[in-house]
């Protein structure tokens, strides 16, 4: 509830509203309806006429001790979100709307969020965080910060979708595809493998975002596959190939569908939003590498809860909300991403859900390579 009063020497005042009206306050105990037009107050240079003065005054006295007491009580959650507002606020907004639980939530990289966390260690006002891959969230569970959930929660996700240790779950799926221009490239001269990217053919024409935090996920699993030294040589042949940088995702779907690059690589769902807001104007698809490809994993988005959390029990409502079958609806069918939660398909545009997914990779080496990574920027 908001307190509709505030203090002035000697007086209270009410804030105005339309009339007629009604002034409501819920208590524990009581509801006190009043008209409006009972209290209207009206300030004319230092002189204040007040009608049934009476009334008000008990009414201002009631409102004072009680409404603005009750600010304090109401429930509330912070979330460290990874993923987007475009994306997930929607789904703040919804739970919001359900259960009357206010939801604050601090968006910025998976990567800065989970360094963040660990620097707030047990003064943490967190709740819930969302991360884009299971590694930031994997360094906070080595870090001992994060709590067990609910079986509740946990039932709703696969075991292939969720932590060995049941402390964090997975909620949507994003694939890795190369996006390509559809009027430039035949789709029988597309290539089957992502290090057929770094052949003269494709000099020039493929673009990387290579400071996003999806990329360098996949990054880290290619490099857990295939070891740092070819990963490294791959990564060193795409730059002296003349790979192209852009900052994100959807920068690269745009400028394809421009054809101001040929090639990207690239989450897949970016594609069919541009795709649902531009129809045939849009001219990029994306291709998928051979099945079994490194270049087409799918990343998992993941949800935890914080062991600082003085709300568990709200924050694991949180998380089951975001499992729920209308959001992962939301997540499939507006957004274009893999569901994770168990009886939910995905949307009939989307072609099959990737076989090999980064959630699946131990999360004992995702949390290392995480913490690699720490290492690695504190000394840029």
């Amino acid at each position: 509830q908001t307190c509709h009063l505030a203090a002035v020497t000697g007086l209270e005042w009410l804030m105005p509203v339309p009339e007629p009206s009604y002034f409501q306050f819920d208590s524990y105990t009581s509801l006190i309806r009043v008209p409006l037009y009972l209290l209207r107050i009206r300030t004319e240079s230092a002189e204040m006429n007040l009608r049934y003065p009476l009334v008000a005054l008990l009414v201002v006295t009631t409102l004072t001790l009680s409404s603005c007491g009750n600010d304090s009580e109401t429930q509330s959650l912070t979330v460290y979100s990874g993923r987007s507002e475009k994306l997930v606020g929607p789904i703040f907004d919804d739970f919001e709307a359900a259960t009357g639980i206010d939801v604050a939530v601090r968006y910025g990289s998976s990567n800065d969020l989970a360094l963040a966390l660990s620097a707030e260690g047990d003064k943490t006002t967190a709740d819930v965080f969302l991360s884009r891959s299971p590694g930031p969230i994997g360094y906070l569970d080595d870090l001992g910060m994060l709590s067990p959930l609910e079986a509740g929660v946990l039932a709703r996700v696969d075991t292939r979708h969720r932590s060995p240790d049941g402390r964090w779950v997975g909620f949507a799926g994003r694939g890795r595809v190369l996006v390509y221009n559809i009027d430039e490239v035949a789709e029988a001269d597309l290539p089957d493998s992502v290090f057929d990217l770094t052949r003269p053919a494709y000099q020039g024409q493929v673009a990387i975002p290579g400071s996003n935090s999806s990329f360098q996920d996949w990054f880290t699993v290619f490099r857990l596959r295939n070891g740092d030294e070819a990963a490294i040589a791959w990564l060193d042949a795409m730059v002296a190939n003349g790979s192209r940088f852009y900052p994100k995702n959807r920068a690269i779907v745009e400028a394809v569908g421009r054809n101001e690059v040929t090639f990207g690589l690239v989450n897949h769902y970016y594609n069919f939003q541009e795709i649902a807001a531009n129809g045939d104007a849009q001219r990029s698809a994306n291709h998928g590498f051979r099945p079994g490809d490194d270049g087409g994993l799918m990343i998992i988005a993941t949800a935890a809860i914080l062991k600082e959390s003085d709300d568990q029990d709200l924050a694991n409502r949180l998380v089951a909300h975001v499992l729920s079958n209308a959001q992962q609806r939301y997540l499939t069918n507006s957004v274009y991403e893999y569901p994770l939660a168990t009886g939910i398909d995905p949307s009939p545009v989307l072609p099959p859900i990737p076989s090999d997914s980064v959630g699946a990779v131990d999360i004992d080496h995702m949390a290392a390579e995480f913490q690699h990574t720490k290492i690695g920027r504190a000394h840029v």
